[in-house]
């Protein structure tokens, strides 16, 4: 949530009730000189001003204490989605768009009124906006006639109509009638003219524009938000885990489902090809991660994390020997893969973790937590090499550098971090996204950063000068899930349940595999 705009729009509300406030005093007076058998309708501006200005002063106070939220941004301590995140309090958007409305209609209240209904008379009484003939008092007798000021000059036209009253008219050289054929004023002006509101045409009402179509469909799609994206080392094929329990594997080249791979008992979270070619890895809330075979979805072996709890994240060594998973207990656990075993189980997170990854070179892994928290440790010893407070937000996207020396994070601060690996220091931060940073990945050169966020976008970043390539912009919700194409596109999943392909230069993106029918 942003504060500072929050702490301005509760100065703006305590400003709007200071000058509803300043209208009230008027009823004061009246009330203490009049009474109220004086009160009349006119008399109830004052009260509908202190209600104004009662509701300003509230509105500046929720401000002020952060309870009216706007553009969603994700709080430290709390998971996105999923069991714990369903107890979560939601936002108050509509109390929020009320308090946005309410400074403006009471401005326009104001500048209404004129800031002149309620000025003092002469005499320091305060006169109610009624007539000036029915509130001042009538004179007893008439003004003398001699009494009467001069009256102003007439005009021309009013001499020319009017003679002279005087016995001997004013020494002016008389002026010849004007001709006949050439009168000064046409004959239709002595007759009324109809107003000119009459004549103007009707106004032109422009049309609402045509509403968009509506998303495509298709009965095998997933059935909830698209978590997770991962494309094939040929390029040919892309895996997709779902809030709806399931892993499916897509045919890239043909557009079509090729079969669900798996489905887990909760929510999936991760899936991941091996580098072997023929099965994946994929793991989810059910605490399970499951190696299956690419060709048929058979299952291989089951990793149980037991009382660690649910699988959050998953990353693999480039060798596929070993594997790191971060779970919601905040434990992270290094398993061996060939033999089926647990290297180590790795605590010191005070809360869940958010983000895995593993060097290029398989000897180490990072781990973030929704604290902001971001450690890395030996893979081999299980020892920790750092810890640092890397982000005010959770952290929800992290990736090494090719070359082992830098490692990229995103976060619930809305910023992505570029951080040396040997010292822990930041080198560079790339900002631009308006809500959680929650996923990242790394083109195959290594130039080009694709993220995706809560705020609906994903964004291209060149990671030379950090600045920002282009912009895709689902319009449907979050993007939960980014991954790079075979051929340099961009591809999204989110909460829409769809799964988009976008030029990788910027542009409208397509529904590659469209979700279920809702």
């Amino acid at each position: 949530m942003n504060r500072l705009a929050d702490k301005v729009l509760a100065l703006v509300l305590a400003v709007v009730a200071a000058a509803c406030l300043a209208q009230v005093y008027p009823l004061i007076d009246i009330l203490a000189g009049r009474g109220l058998a004086g009160l009349d309708v006119a008399m109830l501006r004052p009260a509908a001003y202190s209600a104004a200005a009662l509701a300003c002063f509230i509105g500046a106070l929720l401000f002020l204490a952060g309870q009216l939220p706007g553009r969603p941004v994700h709080a430290a301590g709390v998971p996105l989605f999923g069991r714990d995140a369903e107890l979560e309090p939601a936002g108050r958007p509509r109390l929020r768009r009320t308090f946005l409305v309410l400074p403006v209609v009471v401005l326009l209240a104001l500048l209404g009124d004129g800031f002149g209904s309620w000025r003092p008379h002469e005499g320091g009484e305060h006169v109610a906006s009624a007539p000036p003939m029915e509130s001042a008092p009538k004179p007893e007798s008439p003004s003398p006639v001699a009494r009467t000021p001069p009256l102003p000059p007439a005009l021309p036209s009013e001499q020319a109509a009017t003679p002279p009253a005087a016995a001997n008219p004013p020494a002016l050289p008389v002026q010849p009638a004007p001709p006949v054929a050439e009168p000064a004023v046409p004959p239709a002006s002595t007759a009324p003219m109809p107003p000119e509101v009459a004549v103007i045409p009707p106004p032109t009402v422009a049309p609402l524009p045509p509403s968009p179509p509506a998303a495509p469909t298709q009965p095998d799609g997933h059935r909830d938000a698209v978590v997770w994206l991962a494309v094939a080392p040929d390029g040919r094929s892309i895996m997709s885990a779902s809030t709806d329990h399931t892993i499916k594997l897509w045919d890239m080249g043909g557009k079509h489902l090729m079969r669900n791979l798996g489905v887990h008992k909760d929510m999936a979270r991760t899936a991941l090809y091996m580098p072997d070619g023929v099965s994946a890895l994929t793991a989810g809330d059910d605490g399970e991660i499951v190696q299956r075979k690419l060709a048929d979805g058979a299952v291989l072996h089951v990793f149980q994390s037991g009382q660690n709890g649910g699988v959050n994240k998953l990353a693999i060594s480039p060798d596929g020997r070993r594997a790191v998973s971060g779970h919601d207990t905040g434990n992270v656990i290094i398993w061996d893969l060939v033999n089926g075993s647990v290297l180590h189980v790795l605590t010191g997170h005070d809360w869940s973790i958010s983000a895995v990854a593993v060097s290029p070179d398989g000897k180490q892994a990072l781990s973030g937590s929704i604290d902001g928290t971001l450690k890395l440790w030996d893979i081999d010893s299980g020892k920790q090499l750092r810890s640092w407070h890397g982000h005010e937000q959770g952290t929800y996207g992290a990736v090494f550098t090719a070359d082992g020396h830098h490692l990229i994070t995103g976060s619930g601060d809305l910023t992505i971090k570029v951080w040396d690996v040997d010292s822990g220091r930041e080198v560079k931060r790339l900002e631009g996204h308006e809500g959680t940073v929650y996923a990242l990945v790394l083109s195959a050169d290594g130039k080009r950063l694709l993220s995706g966020s809560l705020d609906g976008t994903a964004r291209l970043w060149d990671m030379a000068s950090g600045n920002q390539i282009a912009m895709f912009d689902s319009q449907t919700g979050p993007i939960y899930a980014v991954a790079f194409a075979a051929d340099g596109t961009v591809l999204t999943g989110g909460s829409d349940r769809t799964i988009r392909d976008w030029p990788a230069a910027g542009g409208d993106g397509v529904v590659l595999f469209a979700g279920a029918p809702g």
